[in-house]
């Protein structure tokens, strides 16, 4: 398993784009990639409805998590995207 944690700075926080660009992006590896929040709840990073469900927010501090074929990639790519503040100002 790799993992990074990383802190959302989108000021919008997780809404639909960013949540269809971070399940886009983590559908393009082999690896099972989830996402995990500071109070433990944990969406499947490939499923934009469950990502949503998490209500994730500017400064939330989360963890990308994968195992598998590309798992360091996947998280990388999750992690560039979530630097980037998903390509928002």
């Amino acid at each position: 398993m790799f993992a990074q944690t990383v802190t959302i700075q989108n000021a919008q926080g997780f809404h639909v784009r960013p949540a269809q660009l971070f399940a886009e992006t983590a559908g393009q590896f082999g690896a099972e990639v989830h996402l995990k929040t500071e109070d433990g709840r944990t969406a499947d990073c490939k499923s934009m409805l469950e990502l949503m469900t998490l209500g994730i927010e500017k400064g939330a501090v989360v963890t990308i998590e994968a195992s598998g074929d590309g798992e360091k990639e996947a998280v990388e790519a999750l992690t560039q995207l979530v630097e980037s503040k998903f390509g928002e100002a």
